[in-house]
């Protein structure tokens, strides 16, 4: 078995079409996300799960341009195709990634992989109780978690969003969860709409578009700089339930 991170993306986007491919500072931000999680010390491999759809063909030709093996799985149930992909790829764990976090830290990668590992849960992960920036979300899980969430998860934000079925059920799980030093959680670095977008590629262009910086050194920059916060601040993140 491996420990893979499968990144989901695709082109459909409600509130920003084809993000997935927009320009940061010279390249798109899937390559982006795939270049951060690739220096992570603990995986061995990263693999993106994308759609059986046309217009994710385009992911498909990024993939190849990134040399990163690229999964098709179904557009709707996130949750099969991050099941298929696991399989596909012989991944236990499976670390989960989206690929609208370009500001995604590779230490936090491994810091997450290194809870799952020391503790032994059934699912490990940065999110459950947030204190870490928006943006920088991994979560860790075994593949007979992810089988059995695959298996008997029936709500609709279930299937897309991949995990709530098991955090959202610790009577049956075990959870384990990495904390920050502090509350960071008032930061939004995700990219989900235009000022998200303008927001992300203002720290690349400051802090340099080789994008070897970590989580701290975007901190230090806010702290510099506290108005690029203003550029995002009033984006409303949406529900699990709204999709």
């Amino acid at each position: 078995m491996r420990t893979v991170a499968i990144v989901q993306a695709r082109m459909g986007s409600t509130r920003l079409p084809g993000k997935v491919l927009q320009d940061i500072g010279g390249r798109t931000m899937l390559a982006r996300v795939v270049e951060q999680a690739s220096r992570a010390k603990l995986l061995d491999a990263v693999v993106v799960a994308t759609t059986t759809g046309p217009a994710d063909e385009a992911i498909v030709e990024e993939c190849r341009s990134l040399r990163v093996p690229a999964f098709r799985g179904s557009e709707q149930d996130v949750l099969d195709r991050y099941h298929d992909a696991a399989h596909a790829h012989d991944a236990d764990p499976v670390v989960r990634i989206t690929s609208d976090c370009p500001l995604l830290d590779p230490d936090i990668v491994d810091e997450v992989i290194s809870l799952f590992r020391r503790e032994g849960p059934d699912y490990a992960s940065n999110v459950t109780a947030r204190t870490f920036p928006q943006g920088l979300d991994v979560e860790v899980f075994s593949r007979r978690a992810l089988d059995r969430a695959w298996e008997d998860a029936r709500q609709p934000y279930e299937r897309v969003h991949v995990t709530p079925f098991i955090y959202q059920h610790g009577d049956r799980f075990r959870l384990a969860t990495l904390k920050a030093d502090r509350d960071y959680s008032g930061y939004r670095w995700t990219v989900d709409t235009p000022e998200d977008l303008t927001f992300v590629r203002n720290v690349y262009d400051r802090l340099g578009g080789h994008g070897r910086f970590g989580w701290r050194d975007v901190l230090s920059l806010l702290e510099r700089e506290p108005r690029l916060t203003d550029i995002n601040r009033g984006v409303r993140q949406k529900s699990l339930e709204e999709g």
